[in-house]
């Protein structure tokens, strides 16, 4: 469910421009990034740093793309917040005493040190390439097939990247917690 809340601003923007073209579809893109961190806030009175950033990027380059009346502003939103994330993830390695995945994945899985290492790299490089491909669709095909590619296209990078990370994952668990994981999928 929280990735179908993650994805609620681009799917509404797709539908916008399918309806109204990129300006309108900018403008919904941007009410509902705003109401998707004021939501988020009601419900767990914290910000997610990523709603915030994705917020902030969408205010801005939305923002330019309406008061310019240029689409390109938000051509790059993608890619910018892919590229911030590949420094974030990136940076975590040098910066603090776990990288980003591991943070997040620690509480239900336990790794060797050089598998949370490579698993961050992966998303690294992930990132750097889904921001160099959203720039390579925005520049290379029309507007229209951009669009189609900033949802569907990206969301099938994202879950296909998952996967195989999922794949990945499975080769490293030790026995005993893949025991556990299998027991309690069976419930009592």
């Amino acid at each position: 469910m929280k990735i179908f809340f993650d994805f609620v601003p681009i799917i509404l923007f797709f539908v916008a421009y399918k309806v109204a073209g990129i300006y309108v579809a900018t403008a919904v893109a941007m009410a509902a990034s705003l109401l998707q961190t004021g939501l988020y806030w009601v419900k767990h009175r914290r910000f997610e740093k990523m709603h915030v950033v994705v917020l902030f990027l969408i205010l801005v380059l939305g923002g330019a793309t309406l008061v310019f009346h240029d689409p390109v502003f938000i051509k790059w939103k993608p890619t910018v917040v892919n590229w911030a994330f590949a420094a974030v993830f990136l940076g975590s390695e040098f910066v603090g005493q776990r990288n980003v995945v591991q943070r997040i994945m620690t509480q239900q899985i336990t790794l060797p040190d050089a598998v949370w290492r490579r698993l961050n790299f992966a998303w690294v490089a992930f990132f750097i390439v889904s921001g160099a491909l959203n720039i390579y669709a925005a520049y290379n095909f029309s507007e229209s097939a951009w669009v189609n590619f900033k949802l569907f296209g990206m969301l099938g990078l994202t879950i296909a990247f998952v996967v195989a990370q999922s794949l990945y994952l499975i080769r490293h668990i030790p026995d005993d917690q893949q025991q556990v994981a299998v027991s309690d999928k069976k419930g009592p």
